[in-house]
């Protein structure tokens, strides 16, 4: 029954990608972005102001680091995903995301100092080539003569900007839970995102958008990242950013499903080698792990 949490939270932000793009036509996306960390931080004060006010002195060293990462993770990331729900599709932003853990790994070459082996390199071309043959609608050769789409540009730096979110995640460990950190972040994200909410021309949400708010404040930004950390306690990192492979494939099935977008066979072709590529290079850290963990086996 474990298992059910990572799925579960799989499913919950896979079908974040279908509020993004219902979110394009019901709500500014200057005013989404804050009214999700709004409401966030509206449900989390209660269980989480308290431990901040003790904790202060811990954490006010770290603000600028933390100021930081709520720059990356939640004011660029999802604001960026909220625009590109102006031009690009749903299915597009959902394969596009699922680069992040491969973006992940190369950037931890100079940030965290790891190696990369060969067999991760070819994750990376194979992924990249589903990539470009998804958004080149089955021209490999389309970006020798044509420009990336708008909302499919905006997708990629967004995917981007989380994926160098968490890998400075972790080279910066802070003596902070995860509750005041992912808290922290959100006070400090929503102050960023007040003066582009003020910029909008409807300041205050519609009928309409009241329940893509609820679920991208609720579900998407408190319940499924506790579900997340209590898979990771339970069944380890490793095991449950496998899961993370599936999202892709749950977005296209509701993105086919509730907004009726055509789903391709490029979409397919390339979807398979994006998520083939980023399982390699997984399959490459968890590989190395092992090697690492049998030798200083073999030396006691």
């Amino acid at each position: 029954m474990v298992y059910l949490l990572p799925l579960l939270t799989v499913f919950i932000w896979g079908g974040n990608a279908i509020v993004n793009k219902m979110a394009s036509e019901a709500i500014e996306p200057s005013a989404m972005s804050f009214y999700r960390w709004f409401l966030a931080i509206l449900v989390l004060t209660p269980f989480c102001l308290n431990t901040v006010i003790k904790e202060w002195q811990v954490i006010r060293p770290y603000l600028a680091k933390i100021a930081f990462l709520a720059l990356l993770g939640m004011v660029l990331n999802q604001s960026l995903g909220y625009y590109a729900g102006l031009t690009t599709s749903a299915s597009n932003m959902a394969l596009i995301t699922s680069l992040v853990p491969l973006l992940s790994v190369f950037m931890s070459v100079p940030l965290l100092g790891k190696r990369i082996s060969p067999l991760s390199i070819v994750g990376g071309v194979i992924a990249l080539a589903g990539l470009a043959f998804m958004l080149g609608q089955g021209d490999m050769a389309f970006f020798v003569h044509n420009s990336i789409a708008f909302g499919d540009g905006m997708m990629v730096i967004a995917a981007t900007c989380y994926a160098a979110y968490c890998v400075l995640l972790k080279r910066w460990k802070m003596p902070l839970s995860n509750w005041t950190l992912v808290y922290m972040q959100g006070v400090l994200a929503l102050i960023m995102l007040t003066p582009l909410w003020l910029s909008s021309d409807q300041l205050l949400p519609s009928n309409e958008a009241l329940p893509l708010i609820g679920y991208a404040g609720l579900a998407a930004s408190v319940l499924a990242p506790w579900m997340w950390v209590k898979a990771i306690d339970l069944i380890g990192a490793d095991s449950s950013a496998m899961f993370m492979n599936l999202m892709p494939v749950v977005a296209i099935t509701l993105a086919a499903t509730m907004l009726g977008e055509t789903i391709h066979g490029y979409h397919l072709m390339g979807g398979l080698l994006v998520i083939s590529g980023v399982i390699l290079s997984q399959l490459k850290v968890s590989r190395f792990k092992r090697t690492q963990h049998m030798e200083k086996v073999k030396q006691i």
